[in-house]
């Protein structure tokens, strides 16, 4: 199915942004047009969208908009004539940002040998790095952990990402975990889309040959409790307030993840994870659509939350409110919840923690 900005456009003002969006060719009009981009989804998103098609929606608006940061930028830079691709990771590289997001990208260019490599580096690190500063002034935040192509730790030749994936997955440490629910789903964004395929399919034949590290993987999924009581009811650690991200989304995607990379499967979209490896993993097709319609559920309640929160000037945060409910969105949150623990319940099985 295509997502696109076109695929939900009832006027001319807002056909007018798409092709903007497309056309615009000056940097520095970037940051304005982010800002009226910002406004188009938000009220979108306020008409009762599902949140698996309002996320895509933004996640493909966010490519399109950082695909024009790194044309222009790319303009201003002479960079070697190398084969080079933008890796989209994190919630960018799943498809399924919000409007609380920051960055998480990479580089990954061909160099026939270490030394090449450093020199390649030193060419293309004020390229990423100004990308990304203009990425920030469009909105999305710097990564706090660095995890961004402008790092000279993340723009690297193919042999050094190959060697770092083998690292991670060869000789686990919860630093490796860490990273693996980053950018275990890198996507291929702008350049040569080879060299970011040939990442993905290394790092396939790796986590597929290498249980061990999937059974690590599922243990520290299971970190992520759930946040419902004995009595299977919505439970949250601090009184009316549950994050949805870190106990809600995060348990969907985690489990998606472990069951794709055990099952070879190249999809990075969770939802499509879900589909194409959960059978696999053990789940039933009843089983499957009852966890997509429960993840979905999950992404529109962050979603309507994060709009009420601009709507009211509150900084974002990925905190729901329980008491701004109504009680069917209460009975349905409850009951996605108990999909996140029937999740776990497979990992457990599955990986026998």
């Amino acid at each position: 199915m295509p997502w696109s900005l076109e695929s939900f456009l009832p006027c001319r003002q807002q056909a007018e942004l798409a092709a903007e969006l497309n056309t615009i060719g000056v940097l520095e009009k970037l940051p304005a047009l982010a800002v009226r981009l910002r406004a188009f989804l938000l009220d979108l998103a306020g008409k009762g969208m599902d949140g698996q098609t309002m996320t895509r929606l933004i996640s493909s608006c966010n490519d399109r908009l950082t695909v024009r940061v790194i044309e222009l930028t790319a303009r201003k830079h002479r960079l070697p004539p190398v084969a080079w691709c933008w890796l989209a990771l994190g919630s960018e590289g799943r498809h399924e940002q919000t409007f609380v997001t920051d960055q998480d990208n990479g580089l990954v260019f061909n160099a026939l040998d270490a030394r090449e490599a450093e020199a390649l580096r030193v060419l293309f690190l004020p390229f990423a790095q100004e990308v990304n500063q203009r990425l920030a002034d469009c909105g999305f935040q710097l990564c706090s952990g660095q995890i961004m192509a402008g790092n000279p730790a993340w723009c690297l030749s193919f042999d050094e990402w190959r060697q770092r994936f083998i690292d991670w997955v060869r000789l686990p440490e919860p630093t490796a975990l860490l990273n693996a629910s980053i950018f275990f789903d890198l996507r291929p964004l702008y350049g040569q889309a080879e060299l970011g395929e040939k990442l993905r399919r290394l790092l396939l034949s790796l986590t597929s040959d290498t249980p061990s590290f999937l059974h690590l993987m599922a243990a520290n999924a299971l970190q992520a409790t759930v946040p419902l009581n004995y009595r299977g009811e919505v439970a949250p650690a601090e009184k009316d307030l549950l994050d949805l991200k870190k106990f809600g989304s995060r348990i969907f995607v985690d489990a998606a993840r472990i069951f794709a990379l055990a099952a070879g499967t190249p999809a990075v979209n969770s939802a499509d994870r879900q589909r194409e490896a959960g059978a696999k993993a053990g789940l039933s097709v009843a089983e499957m659509a009852a966890v997509d319609a429960a993840f979905s559920h999950i992404l529109r309640l962050r979603l309507n939350q994060q709009t009420a929160d601009v709507a009211a000037g509150v900084s974002d945060s990925h905190n729901l409110k329980l008491s701004t409910l109504h009680d069917l969105d209460k009975a349905i949150l409850r009951e996605s919840l108990k999909q996140a623990r029937c999740l776990h319940q497979r990992l457990k099985l599955n990986y026998a923690l």
